[in-house]
């Protein structure tokens, strides 16, 4: 009884082990990383600074312009005041994203969108897989509109 109990106990864990191993596939991390960038997205709408920072990488570079911020903590400094108020002065969504065959960069693009739904730019992020199922942006890149201050994007339409 003891030997079967164990034998039951190993066929358990190579099971695990091997359901770990299992690999995604490529449309279920397309999927992962689409939901993450909708996600990220909606913490603007949502007014959710600490939720936006969820979802940075410690290494995240974020370029505007001929500017860039290096690092988690560069890049909440400089998005503070997008976050700011009760509205967003912005929104963005994603269109596409790929995922390199190792499944473990991805990018995405889509649509900026100011306060009443106009286009006025697009994003470009790459994400990088930092746990199972857990996706951060490591690089960001959007149109000049993120370059400008929260007045200027009230104004601007």
């Amino acid at each position: 009884m003891r030997l079967s109990s164990l034998s039951l106990i190993v066929i358990c864990l190579v099971a695990a082990i091997a359901a770990g191993r299992a690999r995604v596939s490529h449309d279920d991390l397309r999927r992962q990383v689409m939901e993450h960038e909708r996600a990220f997205a909606a913490t603007m709408a949502a007014r959710d600074f600490e939720g936006f920072g969820r979802y940075l990488s410690r290494e995240a570079v974020f370029m505007a312009g001929a500017d860039a911020q290096r690092g988690k903590e560069a890049v909440l400094a400089a998005w503070r005041p997008y976050y700011d108020g009760s509205q967003p002065l912005f929104s963005w969504e994603p269109e596409q994203v790929e995922v390199v065959e190792s499944g473990t960069l991805a990018y995405s693009t889509g649509p900026i969108r100011d306060a009443a739904g106009h286009r006025i730019g697009s994003f470009n992020s790459v994400w990088r897989l930092e746990a199972p199922g857990r996706w951060r942006v490591v690089f960001d890149r959007g149109c000049d509109c993120r370059s400008q201050s929260p007045s200027e994007l009230i104004t601007r339409h």
